[in-house]
């Protein structure tokens, strides 16, 4: 790279996460210090994040180069947490069993909120962690396009199994052993839930907490799901995370009492929402 190059690259602030080589290297705390500037931005509510999406792509941001870049960040963080939960387990008379073994599940629902756990699994993947990829709906393939190509692109991914989980039977087969797993990826819902949970998200949910009651780190995508995003409302099972990794500003309901309670640290990484499409 140039002289000029550098110094033009340096004037658009830190690289974004897809485009960012170094960020596997970095724990948790080092990611944080890499998106400070996101980190320190005014919190907003599920609602204007979504307008915000909306305008980035209207102004030539593709969902797609938005999903890659926070699925990246989810990846990074993931890494992250497996690195400090193998150094506090190393402390134990016997390492647990899932340190060996390496198995991360990533249990994505049918919308964009799985979608980003899809390119989560690739990238861990691309890192030499053994991934399986769970699809959490009745439907085979996931129901937008961008999460539907990520789904895709996964078959011919080394180290990934993708898994369709229609029912919440499939589910408990799943959770079968959960206490060997590495790390949990929570990518059901990225969103409020108006009512109870269905089925078979409900019991993902209910895996999730298994999980972690067996000591395996969980990390939520955005929110941990029936978390809401905008009042911190929680539903009735809730995901209960050790680390959320939400995207381009603080969100509001992550902010008060409850969603401190299920969300754990929570990292704020930046996706390439433009300056124009930000409210600001």
């Amino acid at each position: 790279m140039t002289t000029p190059e550098r110094a033009a690259g340096a004037s658009r602030g830190p690289r974004l996460p897809a485009d960012d080589p170094a960020l596997f290297e970095l724990d948790l705390a080092g990611l944080a210090q890499r998106w400070a500037e996101a980190m320190d931005r005014a919190p907003i509510t599920a609602a204007e994040m979504t307008g915000m999406d909306a305008k980035a792509q209207r102004l030539g941001v593709s969902g797609a180069r938005l999903m890659e870049h926070a699925g990246t960040a989810v990846a990074a963080a993931a890494r992250a947490l497996m690195r400090a939960a193998a150094v506090a387990d190393a402390g134990q008379p016997e390492p647990a069993e899932r340190l060996a073994d390496g198995l991360v599940l990533v249990l994505c629902g049918p919308g964009n909120n799985g979608g980003d756990g899809l390119v989560a699994a690739r990238r861990l993947a691309a890192h030499g962690i053994r991934v399986a990829a769970v699809l959490v709906s009745p439907g085979s393939r996931p129901g937008t396009p961008d999460a539907a190509r990520n789904w895709d692109r996964l078959g011919a991914a080394p180290m990934v199994e993708r898994i369709h989980a229609p029912a919440a039977r499939d589910i408990a087969t799943l959770g079968q052993g959960i206490e060997r797993a590495a790390l949990l990826i929570d990518a059901l819902l990225g969103t409020g839930v108006r009512g109870g949970l269905r089925e078979p998200v409900r019991t993902a949910v209910e895996l999730c907490l298994r999980a972690r009651a067996a000591g395996v780190p969980v990390l939520a995508v955005d929110t941990p799901t029936a978390c809401d995003l905008t009042s911190g409302e929680l539903s009735d099972p809730v995901v209960r995370a050790d680390v959320t990794v939400t995207f381009h500003r603080p969100k509001t309901g992550l902010l008060t009492r409850r969603g401190r309670l299920v969300a754990g640290r929570v990292l704020v990484a930046p996706i390439g929402i433009p300056a124009q499409a930000d409210r600001a």
